[in-house]
């Protein structure tokens, strides 16, 4: 078992949550759109190495690095025009 934990929700669902907010943009063009977006994928673990590595298992397959930020922060993101897709790890003391 790892000793990191992926906050993943259900895919199908997501992706069809995204259809639907594209097809009502399209439909709508007077809704404004954001300049940037983030979608993020949050890593739990309780250790640094366990943090980086988890971050690395969403990076790996977006084909981008796992960047270390500092004090057991990692990240790592693909962009998609102006939409980010990131993975970030966060210490546990300071989520809270």
């Amino acid at each position: 078992m790892s000793a990191y934990v992926i906050r993943s929700g259900d895919r199908a669902a997501f992706l069809a949550g995204l259809r639907e907010l594209v097809d009502f943009l399209t439909a709508n063009p007077a809704v404004v759109v954001p300049r940037h977006a983030s979608v993020a994928v949050l890593v739990d673990a309780s250790d640094s190495a366990a943090r980086r590595e988890g971050v690395e298992a969403v990076a790996a397959p977006l084909g981008v690095p796992t960047e270390d930020l500092g004090k057991g922060h990692f990240s790592a993101r693909r962009d998609f025009g102006p939409v980010a897709y990131v993975a970030v790890a966060i210490p546990p003391e300071e989520r809270q």
